[in-house]
């Protein structure tokens, strides 16, 4: 196995960092958050954000269904604005706090999340990869061709068996994927791993 690191936004040998002003001078969307779902209104611009950047997936009302990790990149890039039941608007910090509650990792999980967002990839759920997320190759939206990565958000002070290391290779390779490993250090930076399987 050869691997290859990438520190966040400096080093860049895995995934280049170009940065991306997708979410930047534009509207804020208001979302309506319950229960573990949050729910854009029914707007033109909430669909683009689907069309053009792949965030969220649109339900039958036209309205935009996202993450909670979507709901706090957008929220954190000032384009989104969430509500309660009452529409009184929550804060980044409050959203986050439930967020936890209902995903106590969620931090370490947002700051590869971000990271990956920021360096213009788009970045998926790979749950039923066995994975924590899928990154496409830019200009590649899903469905249009298959994700080049999964990736496993690690905290730095967080250690993993050789037993859960090699289950997390094998999903990469029975997927035809490449592993990242993304260590996040207790300022948010985040250091990936690129784990390749290598015949002699």
């Amino acid at each position: 196995m050869a691997k290859k690191k990438a520190k966040s936004k400096k080093d860049t040998s895995i995934l280049k960092d170009e940065g991306s002003e997708e979410t930047e001078n534009k509207k804020e969307i208001t979302a309506f958050f319950s229960r573990e779902r949050v729910l854009t209104e029914n707007s033109d611009e909430a669909r683009e954000l689907y069309n053009q950047s792949r965030f969220g997936s649109v339900v039958e009302d036209g309205k935009v269904q996202l993450s909670l990790l979507e709901a706090l990149y957008l929220m954190e890039k000032g384009r989104l604005k969430v509500v309660d039941g009452k529409n009184h608007k929550i804060t980044f910090e409050k959203f986050l706090k439930k967020a936890q509650k209902v995903e106590p990792n969620i931090w370490v999980r947002f700051c590869v999340f971000k990271d990956i967002r920021n360096r213009g990839y788009i970045i998926k759920t790979a749950l039923k990869f066995g994975a924590d997320f899928r990154i496409y190759d830019r200009g590649v939206k899903p469905g249009e061709d298959h994700a080049r990565w999964v990736v496993y958000p690690v905290h730095e002070g967080s250690t993993i068996t050789w037993y859960e290391f090699a289950a997390k290779n094998r999903v990469a390779h029975s997927t035809k994927k490449r592993l990242l490993i993304g260590i996040v250090d207790d300022e948010g930076d985040v250091t990936y791993y690129e784990i390749r399987w290598l015949r002699p």
